[in-house]
């Protein structure tokens, strides 16, 4: 049994590396982990027993992959043709069991995956996604194709997210929901089909917004799905009635850049 255990550092003799993988300092290669040519690990990286890192996949320092993950592996997308395109991970992410990733879809394209990220098991981010910084992400959540999660989103288990949609900044999905269109920023969302159910005010405290942006963002709340105006009015209203200020100023741009239309509270 003393050939399967995790080496506390170094590389385990089961673990198969391409000559061509670039290894980082003080990483780690548990049994029987497979990675792939054209791969990049950073320093201190810690790759778990049986993890397949996958062609043309750059990962930075300090992530730590468990038993089971695929990542960089080609696209579920029948339009996908064996292009050159890639897989790139920041630093200080955490990967949960069987997390899969896949490589983008499209001659140069990327999936791209920010720092600090904590993927809990069995979630997957498909081709061309981008997701941020600080996002969260619960058990057996799923993002298909060329979806956007903006910094310091949470997604709860078992939840769905549409091809192109947008998650914004801060926002907090429900468990279980269906996501079929644009969250925008700082909102909360729950419910098959999900629908917006209020602002995400603990988090956006949690987060160390100053009580004054909050409360711009409070009236912009009321603006946008208390007043029935249709987007475009509500997007004027908040522009001459808010008090500017950096998070006014990100949901406004975000809004303005919806293209399959934002979730709705329930009527």
């Amino acid at each position: 049994m003393s050939s399967v255990i995790m080496p506390e550092s170094g590389i385990h003799e089961t673990a198969i590396i391409h000559p061509s993988a670039v290894l980082g300092k003080n990483v780690t290669v548990g049994p029987y982990a497979v990675i792939d040519e054209d791969t990049v690990i950073g320093d201190g990286c810690i790759i778990g027993a049986h993890v397949t890192i996958h062609k043309y996949t750059t990962i930075g320092k300090n992530n730590r992959f468990f038993p089971g993950c695929s990542i960089g592996a080609v696209p579920q997308d029948l339009k996908f043709v064996g292009e050159k395109t890639t897989t790139i991970i920041g630093d200080g992410g955490t990967f949960r069991e069987c997390v899969t990733v896949n490589r983008a879809c499209g001659e140069g394209n990327e999936t791209r995956i920010g720092n600090n990220i904590l993927m809990m098991a069995y979630t997957h981010v498909a081709h061309n996604c981008i997701v941020g910084n600080n996002v969260i992400m619960s058990n057996v959540a799923t993002l298909a194709g060329h979806v956007i999660v903006e910094d310091r989103a949470v997604i709860g288990g078992l939840s769905a997210v549409h091809q192109f949609c947008k998650i914004g900044r801060n926002v907090m999905v429900g468990g279980m929901a269906r996501v079929s269109q644009d969250i925008p920023p700082f909102m909360i969302v729950a419910g098959d089909p999900a629908f917006v159910s209020g602002l995400n005010s603990v988090g956006l405290s949690r987060a160390g917004m100053p009580p004054e942006h909050r409360s711009e963002l409070k009236k912009a709340f009321r603006i946008l799905y208390r007043s029935g105006l249709p987007l475009q009015e509500a997007i004027a209203t908040m522009e001459s009635d808010l008090e500017s200020c950096e998070p006014v100023e990100h949901l406004l741009r975000f809004l303005r850049n919806v293209e399959r239309g934002i979730i709705r509270t329930r009527k």
